[in-house]
């Protein structure tokens, strides 16, 4: 108890003179005072937290057969290596776009993932989602009338997956094989997906508890769906991976992973 007693003598003994000072000082230095401190401490924090990094990684997703691989090796390369295969693991990568190589300036690399389109190796998406930029969804315009209920299906998985929700990952609706006179628009494309996902949404109604946890409702209740109602940014383009014609690819790339 002495000990104790002698310690509270001691602080006594500093804050009795620093009472003091601040009774003498006045209210307009007291307060400057304050302000300062209370500037100095918020500054400290934005200095001294380390910065949250932003991602650079950008997925392809979509059904096997849409060409992501062609794509995924004409960014990467600018060939599209022709006799790819359909993947069985993720074919991932981390480099500058090839159409910056020869560009002056510095270029930030992206990390982009070539996830695999069977039905039985979706699941991996879920790894690369949490970590996503963005995501290239990629539809084959070519035989799209064949795979439009497919490709709908997937589509709707992805928007309506717990992380693409949080995180407000925008989604860019690539329709491959446009170099094919038979080819469908990407207009068209667009409507027949929202067609077919509005009767996804009419047949997902009920939802179990465990899927509650991982799915989102999508659209809006008593309206036709449109990707518009999305919760994060859905936007449409056109490319050839097999002549190269991956511009529209690029750019929104480049507006998610700055330079």
């Amino acid at each position: 108890m002495e000990g104790m007693e002698h310690w509270k003598s001691k602080l006594q003994e500093i804050v009795n003179p620093l009472q003091q000072q601040i009774l003498r000082t006045p209210d307009t230095q007291l307060y400057t005072a304050i302000g300062m401190l209370i500037i100095t401490i918020v500054f400290s924090m934005f200095v001294l937290l380390p910065k949250r990094k932003k991602s650079n990684t950008i997925i392809l997703a979509g059904l096997s057969g849409s060409g992501k691989t062609v794509l995924f090796y004409q960014l990467r390369d600018g060939s599209s290596h022709q006799g790819t295969v359909t993947s069985m693991e993720p074919n991932e990568g981390t480099f500058v776009l090839h159409s910056e190589t020869d560009k002056k300036g510095k270029w930030k690399p992206i990390h982009l993932v070539d996830v695999p389109g069977h039905s039985r190796l979706r699941p991996k998406l879920d790894d690369f989602l949490p970590q996503a930029a963005g995501l290239v969804y990629v539809v084959d315009s070519l035989e799209f009338l064949f795979i439009c209920r497919a490709s709908a299906e997937y589509l709707y998985d992805i928007l309506t997956n717990a992380s693409v929700v949080k995180k407000k990952v925008p989604v860019l609706i690539l329709c491959n094989k446009t170099e094919k006179v038979t080819a469908h628009s990407k207009d068209f494309i667009q409507k027949q997906l929202e067609k077919e996902i509005e009767k996804l949404r009419a047949s997902r109604t009920v939802i179990s508890d465990a899927d509650m946890k991982s799915e989102y409702a999508l659209g809006i209740p008593g309206e036709p769906f449109a990707f518009s109602q999305s919760r994060n940014r859905v936007c449409f383009a056109e490319a050839s991976g097999l002549t190269g014609e991956v511009s529209q690819v690029e750019q929104f790339i480049r507006e998610y992973v700055k330079p």
